[in-house]
């Protein structure tokens, strides 16, 4: 990472996360400068230990100076101790803020967005890079401060004793923070590499857990195995190759203070016959330069803690900076509904995966208060119109209106406030059956949610869970049959009453006894209300008001059921594969 670009994102961690808590950093501060006094204070010591007590044998300093010794220690370990503490809630907190900005931008990114990257990529960043991150304000703050004073006091009780020992020694710092400089680079490149491999395995555990009825089904256990060795294997070599670049300061670091010892006690000898330096002050400086090592050592590692910590600050920034194309505007005016009329105007949609059109230059008029009924081969189209109008995706030409108000003019939360939605695609939460209901209407009563689920078929099969309506289903309903998930689906929309109400495959996981149930239940809730309806078994919409027929993203026929019979080939085809 170049060195703009880390200085770019040092610079919006404290403006956005740091600045905000300079209070508390003060305070670390302060205690970083009794940790290093108490440090000095101990090497210092020495000096008059050796002379007043072992040298002069004075017996009242034989008293005091032991205490002063215990005295120091005590003020070291509980200002380090408040001093850790105190970060480690600066930390912490910012993580916390990070994550939370994280989670808000998640939950109002549009779905294209959301479903261009694999679920395990934002794990990765939620789990892996706020760790690094945390790394950084936590521990590298802290160090810089208490390791910078620390080894300041040190040098200076050093220049104290002798001079030009002092001068000798830090001639080895240059070095130190040249091979510092270039293990930095190293371990910015290795954690890039490492945060990859995290995301790759948690993308891969994300989907064999999600999958694992069609491993087992296909036997493909012993093929994912496999993968999963390779998976972890990946993540265990870029640990290694990171902690092996970590820990090569220590051979080095050892090295030049090897160097740094013969050369000094070489030097220091012959002060000492010159008698330019004393035993007491030589043991004393011996000392503040042995306990100068662990600052030394920790400083020229930091940068690669700020290479760790800022690339992963860029992972984080870049999901956290991504333009949300379809989001809530305040100033915009909530829809009104009169009719519930929904017009689609020269609507063309494409994937950002494909090469083709979803849905070329639509045109189409669902009548409000009307069931209008969506059918095709699997691909024509269907599900994009159905999803185009809560505004899950953006058209890239056209316009869409409900009631004459066009769909992207009006407040987003208003818009989806007045729609139902009931997928084929069952979302449930691991919670009871009632809190699963009630997602719908927060307010709702319990005679509001039983109701519903009269509505939709379901209260029999609840009444017949250990805990009825407080039953805890499991995640996304793991507890509950295909068709019981379902039912519960329906009576969350069926709850919420909104004036429009979108069912894309809502009876497909249902037996014939149930679905005959739900379909009167459906009909009978969708009277004056404006509803869409994708089904691909033809006999669930014969009723429907109108019906469009729709073949690789064009509309290619509409009317009702019978008229379509006579009228379009492509409909009589449909039927007649299913009838048949």
């Amino acid at each position: 990472m170049k060195i703009n670009k880390i200085s770019f994102y040092i610079k919006r961690l404290y403006k956005n996360y740091v600045q905000k808590r300079l209070k508390q950093i003060l305070l670390a501060l302060v205690l970083s400068l009794v940790v290093a006094a108490s440090t000095s204070a101990t090497a210092w010591l020495l000096d008059p230990a050796i002379k007043r007590i072992f040298i002069d044998g004075n017996k009242t300093y034989a008293i005091i100076i032991p205490f002063l010794i215990v005295f120091v220690f005590a003020a070291k370990g509980a200002s380090l101790y408040f001093a850790r503490s105190t970060m480690i809630v600066v930390g912490a907190r910012i993580i916390q803020e990070i994550q939370n900005q994280m989670a808000q931008h998640i939950l109002i990114s549009d779905t294209q967005s959301l479903e261009s990257k694999h679920s395990g990529r934002y794990i990765s960043s939620f789990l892996y890079d706020v760790g690094q991150i945390q790394a950084l304000v936590s521990t590298g703050v802290l160090n810089i401060m208490k390791d910078t004073f620390t080894l300041v006091t040190l040098v200076a009780l050093m220049f104290y004793q002798n001079w030009k020992l002092a001068l000798f020694s830090i001639l080895m710092m240059p070095l130190a923070a040249f091979f510092a400089k270039s293990l930095g680079k190293r371990m910015g490149k290795a954690t890039t590499a490492g945060a990859q491999s995290i995301g790759d395995f948690s993308t891969f555990l994300s989907e064999i857990l999600k999958a694992s009825k069609i491993i087992k089904i296909y036997q493909r256990e012993d093929a994912e195995k496999e993968r999963s060795k390779e998976s972890i294997k990946d993540v265990t070599d870029k640990q290694i190759k990171l902690h092996k670049i970590l820990i090569r300061a220590t051979p080095i670091m050892e090295i030049l203070t090897g160097f740094m010892i013969a050369g000094f006690i070489y030097f220091a000898g012959a002060l000492i016959h010159r008698g330019e330096i004393g035993i007491n002050n030589f043991f004393s400086f011996l000392a503040a330069m042995m306990l100068a090592y662990q600052p030394i050592r920790s400083l020229a590692t930091m940068n690669m803690l700020v290479y760790q910590g800022t690339a992963a600050a860029e992972r984080i920034f870049g999901m956290i900076d991504e333009k949300i194309q379809i989001k809530n505007e305040e100033k915009f005016p909530s829809l009104k509904i009169k009719n519930g009329n929904i017009k689609f105007k020269n609507i063309s949609f494409q994937y950002k995966t494909g090469k083709d059109s979803a849905i070329k230059n639509i045109n189409l008029n669902v009548e409000g208060g009307k069931i209008t009924a969506l059918v095709g081969h699997s691909g024509a189209g269907k599900s994009t119109i159905m999803n185009l109008i809560p505004r899950f995706y953006q058209q890239q030409s056209g316009e869409i209106f409900i009631d004459d108000q066009k769909t992207d003019e009006i407040s987003l939360y208003s818009l989806r406030n007045k729609i139902s939605l009931v997928s084929q695609d069952v979302i449930l939460f691991d919670d009871s059956v009632k809190n699963n209901i009630k997602y719908a209407k927060v307010d709702a009563t319990e005679d509001d949610i039983k109701n519903a689920c009269e509505l939709a078929a379901a209260r029999d099969f609840i009444n017949e869970l250990p805990e009825k309506y407080n039953t805890v289903i499991g995640e996304n309903g793991t507890r509950l049959s295909g068709g019981q998930k379902q039912r519960l689906s329906i009576a969350r929309a069926i709850l919420k009453n909104a004036p429009i109400i979108l069912l894309d495959e809502a009876t497909s996981s249902l037996d014939a006894d149930s679905e005959s149930k739900v379909q009167n239940a459906i009909f009978n809730l969708t009277k004056n209300k404006t509803t869409l309806v994708i089904a691909h078994r033809l006999s669930t919409i014969k009723k429907a008001d109108n019906i469009i027929v729709m073949k690789d993203g064009n509309i290619v026929g509409s009317g009702k059921h019978t008229e379509l019979l006579e009228n379009s080939k492509e409909y009589k085809n449909l039927y007649n594969k299913q009838v048949i």
